[in-house]
């Protein structure tokens, strides 16, 4: 007999509950699930607007705002290397914050920096790896060589005549030349710039004679012939540039030099989150817009399952650490 304390259930709430039980998921959790997430999601993005993470994560964003059931909305706090924003993510609590994750803050910073404000291993849940941007190994045109067989040929007959650009010390293009170095045993002097811009400038103009960049920012100048590209740093050919060989295919088997992107949330958060994260970020990363939008950016897009993303980032972690122990790289001011 109901007691005039009890509150009489309504046949939606009672619906619901015989559902849950039928599941065997309590009336208490599935409640807890349906009602997350209760206000919009921030997507942490830990670099200033205009750069390939800022497509791929307005890419996701947009899709995952569609199904989720709130909008989700990216927010740019560039600094310190990406160290700020994921410090700040780390110790998020309010269920509804999220970060970009990058080869940089993931895999590379933690060999680097001699003290990071987070732990890249523990402070975070992998969710999904939305992206991965090759990088392209180029040369000015000037130069004699045509592939990569070529310019290790040439740079063992030339020691210490080729000369490098990237975006400065510790930056994407620097480490993939570093990794190519170390996989051929060659010797090319490093100069860094401040940024891609004035790198490729100098490049085109014969004062630098190779760098590795990430494919966006070099497919006009490919196409134009104002650079040759000598090899792709991805593990299969691009489609947008079918005739040059990956670097895996010119002799260096296993190579892959991407930068990647993914979606992570504090590992304080609740598993039944991270669920429902899992799940819609995969079909969106998957679903035709995000794939279409990223080949503009001749980005891949991937999807994979968070205990995949988290054992391509245990890899990706191995891979760079013998290369930045071998290099010497040190953050800018240090």
């Amino acid at each position: 007999m109901q007691s005039h304390h009890d509150t009489p259930l309504t046949r939606r709430q009672l619906l619901a509950a015989t559902t849950a039980c039928a599941l065997g998921v309590s009336p208490a959790l599935s409640q807890v699930q349906a009602a997350w997430p209760s206000k919009p999601l921030r997507f942490i993005v830990p670099f200033a607007p205009g750069g390939s993470s800022e497509i791929v994560a307005r890419a996701l964003a947009g899709e995952m705002s569609k199904t989720i059931g709130q909008s989700v909305f990216v927010e740019n706090k560039p600094g310190g290397a990406g160290n700020i924003a994921m410090q700040d993510v780390a110790h998020a609590t309010d269920d509804h914050t999220l970060i970009l994750g990058h080869i940089g803050t993931l895999a590379v910073n933690q060999y680097i920096f001699p003290k990071l404000p987070y732990d890249p291993n523990k402070d975070f849940t992998p969710i999904t790896l939305i992206s991965k941007v090759p990088s392209l190994y180029v040369v000015h045109p000037d130069l004699p060589v045509k592939n990569l067989k070529e310019f290790v040929a040439y740079a063992k007959a030339n020691p210490a005549k080729l000369n490098y650009g990237s975006a400065g010390n510790g930056s994407a293009g620097h480490l993939a030349f570093e990794y190519l170095k170390m996989v051929t045993d060659t010797f090319v002097l490093h100069v860094p710039y401040r940024g891609t811009g004035p790198m490729l400038t100098d490049l085109m103009a014969g004062r630098l004679d190779a760098a590795a960049v990430g494919a966006p920012a070099l497919l006009q100048f490919i196409k134009a012939g104002k650079l040759r590209c000598i090899a792709t740093g991805s593990s299969t050919r691009l489609p947008l540039l079918p005739e040059v060989p990956t670097v895996a295919e010119q002799g260096f088997k296993g190579f892959e030099m991407t930068q990647w992107y993914g979606l992570l949330a504090p590992s304080q958060m609740a598993k039944a989150h991270i669920d429902k994260l899992e799940k819609e970020a995969i079909a969106a990363a998957r679903g035709k817009v995000v794939s279409d939008k990223l080949s503009q950016d001749t980005a891949l897009a991937v999807g994979n399952t968070r205990t995949e993303f988290e054992a391509f980032i245990k890899l990706e972690q191995a891979r760079w650490k013998p290369v930045i122990a071998r290099a010497q790289i040190k953050p800018e001011g240090v």
